[in-house]
């Protein structure tokens, strides 16, 4: 993981956050302290905020938890989900930062671009990532991997051929800023793939159609979205993985795809691709804003945790072959960021420079 975070590492923070919630009464303050907040919840309505329109993993995935989270929490409220969708992944975080109410009433579904961003120095952040509630992440790529994936008709094997220059991939991307050209920007510039973008998409469905037609060689994506959106592609071998980021070591599907790390090819690149990856460590996270009170920020936290070990949560993931439950505790998340925040300047400034030309 990037930032020293190791697996063992999120697997004691999963632990703790079983154990938090067995010892809650202890936590919650006693039994006087447990009973304010679920006198405070019972017959509510608990807001979940979503930056994006309805449709996409992050909605879909929020609607899973709100759907469960609820029985988790004392008083049993009602969560709904919100749509925010021209709020994006700065917006929903600036809301919820200055705007959205600070009693527990409201949670959020944050891209997990948001604290990167913040960490930049993104000159639109109203917000400080430090000093959010977080509650914890459904996932954090344990199982999944962010992949340069070109058809399997394309000539090239692997990412050496690439490399030689006698090939060329022409990859398909949402567009300025998105992840998907960000990190096919990083696999050209920092990796020296022979690589050029065809942008504009207005989603990764389009792109798979242009794959599909020859109109582009391929796409960069997690395993995560292909098995939601495109299993097919995936199980019948018509794609081909060259490039596995946000991963420290191979997923176990891929025993002969490199990571980006381990083609890195000097230490200060190898920095920078820990950097650009801190999102997927922590890539689908809920928050609360700062300043909750104790009792019900302990308690979102706990009911948080319990959902992600809930069986009834598990078995929905299942049917919307959302493969990558791999959940980490809000601990583990600030432990991330205070990490990320010691990146040099000049590391970062080199990824802002390479997110900029993706405009």
């Amino acid at each position: 993981m990037a930032f020293g975070l190791s697996r063992t590492r999120i697997s004691q923070h999963l632990r703790l956050g079983m154990i938090a919630f067995a010892l809650a009464p202890g936590l919650l303050g006693g039994a006087a302290a447990a009973d304010e907040v679920e006198a405070f919840y019972k017959g509510r309505n608990v807001d979940v905020l979503v930056g994006y329109a309805p449709g996409g993993l992050n909605d879909a995935l929020s609607r899973v938890v709100a759907r469960h989270m609820g029985k988790q929490l004392p008083g049993n409220p009602n969560l709904i989900v919100r749509n925010m969708s021209s709020a994006g992944p700065i917006g929903i975080a600036n809301h919820m930062f200055n705007a959205a109410e600070k009693d527990g009433s409201v949670i959020a579904s944050l891209d997990r671009t948001g604290a990167q961003l913040a960490i930049r120095g993104e000159m639109n952040v109203r917000f400080d990532p430090m000093k959010f509630l977080w509650l914890g992440s459904v996932a954090s790529f344990e199982q999944d991997a962010y992949l340069v994936l070109v058809n399997a008709s394309h000539p090239a094997k692997s990412a050496a051929d690439l490399k030689s220059g006698a090939l060329k991939a022409l990859i398909g991307s949402v567009g300025a800023g998105s992840t998907n050209q960000v990190f096919a920007m990083l696999a050209k510039d920092a990796l020296k793939l022979n690589i050029e973008t065809i942008r504009g998409y207005r989603g990764t469905g389009p792109i798979f159609l242009a794959m599909q037609s020859n109109e582009v060689d391929g796409i960069v994506t997690g395993i995560s979205t292909m098995m939601t959106t495109q299993s097919d592609m995936w199980t019948s071998g018509k794609v081909r993985a060259l490039v596995q980021f946000g991963r420290s070591t191979r997923h176990a599907s891929l025993p002969n795809v490199p990571t980006g790390r381990e083609l890195a090819p000097d230490e200060d690149t190898l920095a920078l691709i820990k950097f650009a990856e801190l999102p997927f460590a922590m890539s689908r996270p809920f928050i609360a804003p700062p300043n909750v009170p104790a009792d019900r920020a302990q308690a979102l936290r706990k009911a948080f945790m319990a959902t992600m070990a809930d069986k009834d949560f598990v078995a929905e993931l299942e049917k919307i072959n959302f493969d990558d439950l791999s959940p980490v505790d809000g601990d583990a998340i600030v432990e991330l960021l205070q990490g990320a925040m010691k990146t040099p300047k000049a590391i970062i400034d080199r990824y802002n420079q390479i997110e900029k030309a993706s405009g």
